[in-house]
C-alpha cells in the first residue's frame, strides 16, 4: 500500500492574489490607472464598500476591504512589522466565505480516525502533534503572525513556524482541539494549510544526510585547524623552541579528537561489524589506517619524541566523508522516483451517491471499487478508474514520463497519482490501494532497487579479496621495515599501504553508476524490473518487435475512403459517424475519430429506426433514406437486384491488410471505408535512433505475412517475419541467439510473454498488460516507444563508466601501492589520493543522472 500524504487542494481554495502588481502599493488607494477605487491596504484586493473600514497607522489612513485585514494590519504593526508594507510585500487576505464552505468538509476528513493515525503524531499526557504546511508563507512576518495566533486558539501549547521549511509544528491538549479547527484558524488569517507527513524513509534519508554533513564538517573544521599547526611544523621545525612545538602537538591531538572520535566513528563500526561477520569490507583498512595513524601520534605526543600524524588523519577522514557523502546522495537519487511516485496520492476525495449527485469528502482509504467519485480541477486522482461524465486533461508525467496532458473523457480510463488540469471528472473506481497501476509501479521499482546487478556482486566479492590481500600486503610492508629498512618509519609507511590502497573506488564503481542510470531511466518512464537488465541491454545486437501494440497503437483508424455515388468523403464519414455514434466497438470509434477530426458536417444527422444486427451492422433510416453500415454483404442486400455494383474487395487499396466497412442505400453502395491500425509517433524515432546505435531490428507478428511485408516496407525493417505464433516467435529468437546474437525482445507482456522470456533481455509495453504480471526485466509505463532506443544508449554509457571507474581504481592501486610501500607516499599523501579516487568514481557516475532528462 503506497503512503497517502496530503491532498492537494482544489484550486478555488488557493489564498486569492488577483490585484495587479500596479494595485499592490500600500498607499490606501488604488493606482492612478485603477481611477478612483480604493484597494485593501493588507492584501492589495479593490475595496467596493461605500463607506470602508479604515485606521490609522504612522500617522496615515488606511482603508481595509474586511474588519480580518483590518485586525492583521493593526496586529503587524503593532509588533513592529510595519516596514514591511513596503512595494513587493503581498499578504495573503483572509479566506472568504464561499471558499470556507467549500473547504470545512476537507478540514473535518483529517479529524476521521484514519487519517488522525496518518497526520497526527500522539504525545505523552494526553497531547498531540501534528506538522502542517501552509502554502504562501514568505516571511518572518508570516511566521510569527502564524505562531501568535494558533498559540491563542483553544489547547494550544506551542506553535512553531519555519520560513525556510514552510513547516509549521503545532502541540494540543488532545480533545481540546481538532485539525479541522487549527485548519480554520489559519485560513482565517490568510494561510490555507494542509497535514504534512514526512514519509520513513524521507526521515531516514534526512538523518542519514544531516548525520553525515555534521560529521564532515567537524572533519573539514579539524583538518583546517590542525594544518595550520602541521604547517610551521614542516616548514621551519628546526627554529621552533621545543616547549612551543611540543603545545603545537598537544593543540592538534586535542582537536583531533573529535574527528577520531565523532566523525570516523561509522567507519570504526563499519569495519567491526565486518568482522563480526567474518567479512573484510572496505571500512577495515580505512580503521586499522585511522586508528594507528591516531595511536602513534598520541604515544609520540605523550611521550615527547617521534612523529605525529594527526594532519593526514584529519586529512583523510575528511575527504573520506565528503566521498561518501556524494555517494549517499547517489543512492538517495536512485530511489527518487519510486518516493515520489508513492507520495502522489491524495488523503481525501470526494465520494458521490451518484452521477451528478452531491458529494461527502472522506478519506481515499475508504474507497472501494465501484465507488463514484469527484475530481475537480487542480486535483489528485485517488484511485484507478473510469471516467462517466466529463472531460478533461490529466498530467500523467509522474506515471508515464509524458510531459504533456493527455484528454481522458466518458469511457476512458484514468490512473491514480494523475493531476486533472483542466476540468472536473467523475470516476467509477476499478482498483484501489495496493491494486492500482501507482502501486505496481512502486512495487516494479522497489523489486529492482532490491536486486544487486551480477557486476555489482562481482565487484563486492573482488573487494572482499583485495581487503584481505591488502592487509597481509601491509603486515609485509611493516615487518620489512621494521627489521631491514628504516625502523622509524616502519608504522608511517605501513599506515600510508592501508588508507592508499582503500578498496572504496573499486566498491563503489559498479554501483554508483547503475543506481544513477536505474533512476536516470525511471525519470523517462522506462523501469528496470530485474538487476541484470542494464547490463545486459548494453549488449544488445537484435531487437525483436512485436507490431501490434509496440510499433503500433493496436487500434483501428480510417486509412482511407473511397466515395462511390456522388458523395464526398466528408459527407460520407458524416453518414457513418451519425450510425456509429455513442458504439463502443472500435470500428465506431475510429470513424467518429474522424468525422470528427474532418468536420464533415456543421449540423448534427438525424438518426431513426436504428436497428443493430450482430455480426453484420447497423441499419438506420437518415433524411428519409434507408441505410447499411458494415459487412460488403449486408450493405448489398439493401439494394434490389441489378443497382449498381460494388468495387471489389480485393481491389488496390494503398494499406494491406486494411479492414473494410461498406455504407450503402437501396440504390446501391454509396462507399468503402478502409480502417487499418495506426503507426505510433514515436516508431520512426525510435528505428532511426536504433540504426544509430547499430543494432538490427527484426519486425516478428501474428499478422498475415503479406500485412507484416507492408509495414516492414513501411519503417525500412529488412527481417520481417508474419503470421508468427507465440511459440513460433521464440523459436525466431532461439535461431538468433544461436547465432550469437544478444536479443531485446520488446511486446506487449501478454500474448509475447514466451518471447520476451526467450530473449536475454526484454522490455514489456506498460499499457499492455498489469505491471505485477509482466514477466519482462524492463517496462515501458508509457506509448513513448523511443525511449527503448534512450534506454539502449544509457547502458552503453553505463557500461563505459563503470569500465572507466574500474579502469581508473585498478589504475591507482596498481601505481599508489608500490610507490606507499617504498615510502615515496605519505600517510597524508595516501589520503588524498584514496579520497579523490573515490570522489572521481561517484562524480564519474553522477553524470548519469542528467541521462534522465528529456533533453539529454
Amino acid at each position: 500500500m503506497v503512503s497517502s500524504p496530503v491532498t492537494s487542494p482544489p484550486a478555488s481554495l488557493l489564498a486569492p492574489d488577483p490585484a495587479p502588481a500596479q494595485q499592490r502599493g500600500r498607499t490606501g488607494t488604488a493606482s492612478p490607472g485603477a481611477a478612483a477605487q480604493p484597494a485593501c491596504f493588507h492584501c492589495g484586493l479593490p475595496v467596493t464598500d461605500a463607506e470602508p473600514l479604515a485606521a490609522e497607522l504612522d500617522g496615515s489612513r488606511r482603508v481595509f476591504c474586511c474588519g480580518g485585514c483590518q485586525a492583521l494590519a493593526q496586529t503587524l504593526h503593532a509588533a513592529g512589522f510595519a516596514h514591511l508594507y513596503g512595494d513587493e510585500a503581498r499578504f495573503a487576505r483572509p479566506i472568504d466565505d464561499d471558499a470556507r464552505r467549500e473547504a470545512e468538509p476537507i478540514w473535518a476528513a483529517y479529524d476521521t480516525p484514519e487519517l488522525r493515525s496518518q497526520f497526527v503524531r500522539p504525545l505523552d499526557g494526553g497531547r498531540a502533534e501534528i506538522t502542517l504546511a501552509p502554502e504562501n508563507i514568505r516571511c518572518a512576518a508570516c511566521a510569527w503572525l502564524i505562531e501568535q495566533h494558533l498559540s491563542r486558539q483553544p489547547g494550544v501549547e506551542s506553535a512553531v513556524a519555519n520560513v525556510a521549511t514552510r513547516r509549521v509544528v503545532v502541540r494540543w491538549r488532545d480533545g481540546a482541539q481538532t485539525v479541522a479547527g487549527l485548519l480554520a484558524a489559519l485560513a482565517g488569517i490568510g494561510y490555507m494549510a494542509w497535514p504534512f507527513e514526512v514519509s520513513r524513509s524521507d526521515q531516514q534519508d534526512r538523518r542519514a544526510r544531516r548525520g553525515l554533513l555534521m560529521r564532515m564538517a567537524v572533519a573539514m573544521l579539524g583538518m583546517m585547524q590542525v594544518m595550520m599547526y602541521a604547517w610551521p611544523i614542516y616548514t621551519h621545525e628546526a627554529t621552533i623552541d621545543p616547549g612551543q612545538l611540543q603545545l603545537m602537538r598537544w593543540a592538534s591531538f586535542a582537536l583531533t579528537l573529535p574527528v577520531v572520535f565523532y566523525a570516523a566513528s561509522p567507519i570504526f563500526a563499519g569495519a567491526w561489524r565486518s568482522l563480526r561477520q567474518r567479512h573484510m569490507g572496505m571500512d577495515v583498512p580505512v580503521a586499522i589506517g585511522i586508528g594507528a595513524g591516531f595511536m602513534a601520534s598520541a604515544l609520540a605526543t605523550v611521550r615527547g619524541v617521534g612523529e605525529v600524524y594527526f594532519d593526514s588523519v584529519t586529512m583523510f577522514v575528511a575527504f573520506l566523508l565528503l566521498a561518501r557523502y556524494l555517494e549517499l546522495r547517489v543512492r538517495q537519487a536512485s530511489r527518487s522516483g519510486a518516493e515520489m511516485l508513492a507520495r502522489q496520492l491524495p488523503a481525501t476525495c470526494e465520494r458521490l451517491a451518484g452521477v451528478g449527485a452531491a458529494g461527502e469528502r472522506v478519506p481515499v482509504a475508504r474507497l472501494r471499487a465501484g465507488d463514484l467519485v469527484r475530481v475537480k480541477a487542480g486535483e489528485i486522482v485517488p484511485a484507478d478508474g473510469t471516467v462517466v461524465a466529463g472531460a478533461s486533461e490529466l498530467d500523467e508525467s509522474m506515471l508515464t514520463g509524458e510531459s504533456r496532458p493527455v484528454r481522458r473523457s466518458a469511457g476512458e480510463t484514468v490512473l491514480a497519482g494523475c493531476f486533472n488540469t483542466a476540468s472536473p471528472l467523475e470516476l467509477r473506481v476499478t482498483r484501489v490501494g495496493a491494486g492500482t497501476r501507482l502501486a505496481e509501479i512502486v512495487a516494479v521499482l522497489d523489486r529492482a532497487l532490491a536486486e544487486k546487478p551480477r557486476l555489482a556482486t562481482l565487484a563486492d566479492r573482488v573487494a572482499g579479496w583485495f581487503v584481505a590481500t591488502l592487509l597481509v600486503l601491509a603486515a609485509l610492508t611493516g615487518v620489512v621495515w621494521g627489521l631491514w629498512i628504516d625502523p622509524a618509519r616502519a608504522l608511517l609507511v605501513t599506515i600510508a599501504v592501508l588508507v592508499v590502497s582503500c578498496p572504496c573506488a573499486l566498491s563503489l564503481a559498479t554501483p554508483a553508476a547503475m543506481a544513477a542510470a536505474g533512476a536516470a531511466l525511471s525519470r523517462r518512464g522506462v523501469l528496470l524490473t530485474r538487476g541484470h537488465a542494464l547490463e545486459t541491454l548494453a549488449g544488445v545486437t537484435d531487437v525483436v518487435l512485436d507490431k501490434t501494440g509496440t510499433l503500433t497503437e493496436g487500434r483501428f483508424a480510417v486509412a482511407a475512403v473511397e466515395p462511390l455515388a456522388g458523395l464526398d468523403q466528408a459527407q460520407c464519414l458524416a453518414l457513418a459517424a451519425a450510425m456509429e455514434r455513442g458504439g463502443e466497438h472500435p470500428i465506431a470509434r475510429a470513424l467518429v475519430a474522424a468525422a470528427e477530426a474532418g468536420a464533415g458536417v456543421d449540423a448534427p444527422v438525424a438518426v431513426a429506426d436504428m436497428r443493430n444486427v450482430p455480426g453484420q451492422g447497423l441499419e438506420a433510416s437518415i433524411a428519409g433514406r434507408r441505410l447499411r453500415l458494415g459487412r460488403r454483404d449486408f450493405v448489398a442486400g439493401l439494394a434490389p437486384e441489378g443497382a449498381t455494383s460494388s468495387p471489389d474487395a480485393a481491389s488496390d487499396c494503398a494499406h494491406p491488410g486494411a479492414t473494410f466497412v461498406w455504407l450503402g442505400a437501396e440504390s446501391g453502395p454509396l462507399a468503402r471505408f478502409a480502417l487499418a491500425d495506426l503507426e505510433r509517433a514515436e516508431t520512426p524515432r525510435l528505428l532511426a535512433q536504433l540504426r544509430v546505435l547499430g543494432v538490427r531490428c527484426h519486425l516478428v507478428s501474428g499478422d498475415n505475412a503479406p500485412t507484416v511485408r507492408w509495414w516492414g516496407t513501411h519503417f525500412g525493417i529488412e527481417c520481417v517475419a508474419g503470421g508468427t505464433t507465440p511459440e513460433g516467435k521464440r523459436d525466431y529468437v532461439a535461431r538468433l541467439q544461436q547465432g550469437g546474437a544478444v536479443v531485446l525482445a520488446v511486446g506487449d507482456g501478454i500474448n509475447d510473454a514466451p518471447v520476451l522470456a526467450q530473449a536475454q533481455v526484454s522490455i514489456a509495453i506498460g499499457s499492455g498488460a498489469p505491471l505485477a504480471q509482466a514477466g519482462a526485466d524492463a517496462v515501458l509505463t508509457h506509448g513513448g516507444v523511443a525511449e527503448i532506443a534512450t534506454a539502449l544508449a544509457v547502458s552503453r554509457q553505463t557500461r563505459r563508466v563503470v569500465r572507466q571507474n574500474l579502469g581508473w581504481a585498478f589504475f591507482y592501486n596498481v601505481v599508489a601501492i608500490p610507490l606507499a610501500a617504498t615510502g615515496l607516499v605519505t600517510a597524508w599523501m595516501a589520503g588524498i589520493g584514496m579520497s579523490l579516487s573515490s570522489l572521481l568514481v561517484v562524480a564519474n557516475a553522477w553524470r548519469l543522472l542528467r541521462a534522465g532528462r528529456k533533453g539529454a
